[in-house]
């Protein structure tokens, strides 16, 4: 199990696009990879639970992923949610 805090770095925060956006990202690794915020935890691959954070621009998430893949899964999130 791996587990990073990242910045959100997008201009918009994460509305229902780049939600729809991050989910796809997420949903292409076979580790099991969770939003974690304050007290709490989402799946990041289902769509109702990330709308459900309201996640700004700036604001920390600390992303824990599981999985024969978790250091690829914990890149990719990273590398959207800095906007690259």
């Amino acid at each position: 199990m791996i587990q990073k805090a990242i910045q959100i770095k997008l201009e918009t925060g994460l509305e229902a696009r780049p939600v729809a956006m991050l989910v796809q990202v997420a949903s292409q690794f076979d580790s099991s990879v969770y939003i974690n915020v304050d007290d709490r935890k989402v799946n990041a691959k289902s769509i109702m639970g990330m709308m459900s954070l309201g996640l700004a621009s700036g604001e920390q998430i600390n992303v824990t992923a599981d999985g024969k893949d978790e250091a690829a899964a914990i890149e990719g999130i990273e590398k959207f949610l800095s906007g690259r």
